[in-house]
């Protein structure tokens, strides 16, 4: 009989795409199904990217690269933090990865063990929590809050650290959530942390271009303080709707920077080569189909949050990033998993229940409005019909 080590039977997964695989499963079998689970742009690659990969090919960039990534591209990652947020990152501390998660794991893999603690948000992107547990480290959830906007709190955050934190995990503008955590708390934050030298930071940054309603976004690479222990989460999935492509960048500490060079040379050996030229242009091509998108993202946001609103029994408050937002069902009777389910099976609507983020996310579904607003309309009916008629 073959056994495994303990470690996985622990490891978790998303849920958002076991809802998917339904979703089309359904769909594969007649039924109309909209879909408002999975959190990926709707939107086609912008054509410049696309071009850029597709040149690559021809102009025979089909090798093995550095594990680091190509020079050009992380000289770009770079020069974009610059310009947008006015911090000095060396490219040779940029590792080009395929797709965020890859930064998730190399960070909580080098932290966690048996006896160590790991902060996360709750409710918060999965794959956090399962990779905590999976190295056998405590996962300690950082509570996110809808009276507090979804956004951490800076106070009950530094509350959570002990002697046997090893690594706290931030994601701002979050997900499942939309919350963005104003700069004062971040300030506040990081002025706690100077306390607590020997914890390193997970910043997870994926949507730092997905704001509204005149929100900035703010880096934790801006702290001085911190700049020797703050990991960058990033990427290209959601702001150039490049989810597919798997693309992520990750910018280290220079104590830990070799550590994780040497991770990609064992586990991934490089990142596809076109993929990486595309990257580049993303950075350093035209940015009018990140703007476009952003318009309609906007647009179907405040449209999701008036229809919800309009439900009985069902709260929404206005989500400050990404695409998602985080409707309060309590007072509809059900169990957030429950109705997922029901939503999906009868009516057709794919969303995500809250508690598939985390404890805290009982009471709770999400939905991405990653999805036209015609979809989204009728998606809204079918569910507040959904709804009255169960009462």
């Amino acid at each position: 009989m073959l056994t495994t080590i303990p470690g996985f039977d622990r490891i978790g997964e998303e849920n958002a795409f076991a809802v998917l695989a339904r979703a089309q499963a359904l769909a594969a079998e007649g039924k109309n199904i909209i879909n408002l689970g999975i959190g990926q742009p709707d939107f086609p690659t912008p054509e410049n990217i696309a071009e850029a990969a597709i040149k690559a090919i021809r102009d025979g960039h089909h090798g093995y690269t550095p594990a680091t990534g190509i020079l050009p591209l992380r000289q770009a990652v770079a020069a974009d933090l610059d310009r947008r947020f006015g911090v000095d990152v060396d490219p040779e501390k940029v590792i080009i990865v395929p797709g965020g998660k890859v930064t998730m794991f190399a960070a909580i893999l080098m932290f966690g063990e048996p006896g160590a603690e790991i902060l996360y948000p709750d409710p918060g992107f999965p794959i956090y929590r399962s990779m905590i547990e999976f190295t056998g480290a405590k996962p300690v959830p950082i509570p996110i809050r809808e009276e507090n906007g979804f956004a951490f709190s800076a106070e009950e955050t530094l509350a959570l650290i002990t002697d046997k934190t090893r690594l706290i995990i931030l994601n701002s503008p979050a997900n499942p959530c939309g919350g963005v955590t104003p700069k004062a708390e971040v300030d506040r934050l990081a002025a706690g942390l100077e306390n607590h030298p020997n914890v390193a930071i997970l910043s997870d940054e994926i949507y730092d271009q997905m704001l509204y309603d005149g929100e900035e976004h703010v880096t934790l690479l801006s702290y001085p303080a911190l700049r020797d222990r703050v990991i960058l989460l990033n990427g290209w999935s959601k702001t150039y709707a490049m989810t597919g492509w798997r693309l992520g960048y990750s910018v280290w500490p220079e104590a830990l920077y070799d550590k994780v060079r040497k991770l990609a040379v064992n586990a991934w050996s490089c990142v596809n080569a076109p993929a990486q030229y595309a990257a580049l242009e993303a950075l350093t091509g035209p940015q009018d189909a990140v703007a476009e998108m952003m318009a309609a993202f906007d647009a179907r946001r405040k449209l999701v949050v008036d229809l919800l609103n309009d439900i009985p029994g069902v709260s929404c408050i206005v989500p400050k990033g990404a695409f998602y937002a985080f409707p309060n069902i309590r007072e509809t009777g059900w169990k957030a998993k429950k109705l997922a389910s029901a939503l999906l099976e009868g009516p057709g609507v794919a969303t995500i229940g809250g508690p598939d983020f985390g404890t805290l996310g009982e009471g709770y579904i999400r939905l991405s409005y990653a999805n036209s607003q015609d979809n989204i309309r009728e998606a809204l009916i079918r569910m507040k019909t959904f709804l009255e008629k169960t009462e």
